[in-house]
């Protein structure tokens, strides 16, 4: 299939600049790829500039209401199992209104493809500051800096117990778009978080991470069964320190130590997922946005793909094996056992 059968008719009306553009068309790409049909393909959203998502996209689509993109998701995938479910929300559509529905959706594992756009900024709304924004950072809610502490959404998909966990950069096509494609091949509930800048409220806010210079001293790109290697040279390496405490560290060791790490995203065992995940993320939150202290890069890539039932097939495993044993198969057949008449 080609991208461009996944493209709506409709203008994209996102600003000039802001990094939902490419999430878009790494999404069409993603989709094409994938093969699965736009017939058969539902794109559920909430509110916020990253749920105008279904209006660009030839499927089947669903503009809900702010927060409540994963509740309708749940019922769409758990109703028609079939179907190919995207989600498309924000940090502030996902993580504040629509927290809860976010953290059982996953809890559950009901297999879906959530893209998670993290902007650090409520940018529908204009310029508030949201559940990812640094502590100290300055918006129009906030105008002395939040004292808030913000959600790091790979530590909150991990305790409610995520089976696929994903980062990704909007200037990075190719990995967004891989990270598309594994998504939809895992049954489960898959959260890919997109790292997007809003070039209106929150300009350069990961430009940290994604400025070429820099990038790949401060990033590592995981890719499942190869070693933990980064750099511009890719002559460092993950390892892990036991040598401090009962809890190993990870920490950055020369490319050719033995001690190199080769990455397993289908290892049940969260614990070296977690640390993957969370690494170089209080540094990331720092507004001074120096990278001074802790040299660990920030992973992207797959992080976590692990197999377990989902609440879908749950349920509707469950719902035939009720009807093999009942009488009754339908809800027009139970009608017709209770008591009714006809008005002339």
């Amino acid at each position: 299939m080609e991208a461009s059968q996944f493209k709506s008719d409709q203008y994209v009306r996102y600003c000039p600049g802001c990094g939902d553009h490419a999430i878009c068309m790494a999404l069409q790409k993603a989709m094409a790829q994938v093969g699965v049909p736009t017939h058969e393909t539902v794109v559920i959203s909430g509110i916020g500039c990253s749920s105008r998502m279904p209006h660009y996209l030839n499927t089947y689509g669903f503009n809900t209401i702010h927060g409540r993109g994963g509740a309708i998701a749940t019922g769409v995938k758990t109703a028609h199992p079939e179907l190919s479910v995207w989600q498309m929300t924000g940090d502030g559509d996902c993580l504040a209104i629509g927290g809860n529905h976010f953290i059982h959706e996953i809890r559950r594992n009901v297999d879906l493809n959530i893209c998670l756009f993290n902007n650090r900024i409520y940018g529908l709304t204009k310029g508030q500051y949201s559940p990812t924004s640094p502590k100290g950072f300055v918006s129009k809610s906030s105008p002395f800096g939040t004292v808030e502490r913000p959600f790091i959404p790979a530590e909150l998909v991990l305790g409610a117990r995520g089976t696929f966990y994903a980062r990704t950069l909007d200037v990075d096509m190719p990995t967004t778009v891989d990270c598309m494609v594994q998504a939809q091949k895992h049954k489960g509930a898959s959260v890919i978080e997109c790292l997007v800048n809003c070039v209106i409220f929150n300009n350069g806010t990961h430009d940290w991470i994604t400025n070429r210079d820099s990038r790949a001293e401060r990033t590592i790109m995981l890719k499942h069964g190869e070693k933990m290697l980064f750099g511009a040279n890719k002559d460092k390496g993950l390892a892990l320190d036991y040598s401090q405490g009962l809890m190993p560290r990870l920490i950055v060791v020369a490319a050719d130590d033995q001690r190199v790490l080769v990455h397993d995203a289908k290892e049940a065992d969260p614990t070296l997922h977690r640390m993957l995940a969370l690494m170089g993320q209080e540094r990331y939150l720092d507004t001074t946005h120096d990278g001074q202290g802790d040299d660990l890069p920030i992973a992207l890539g797959v992080i976590r793909d692990v197999e377990a039932e989902s609440y879908d097939q749950a349920v509707n495993n469950q719902i035939k094996e009720v009807q093999e044993k009942s009488k009754v198969k339908t809800f027009d057949e139970l009608l017709q056992t209770l008591e009714h008449w006809e008005i002339n």
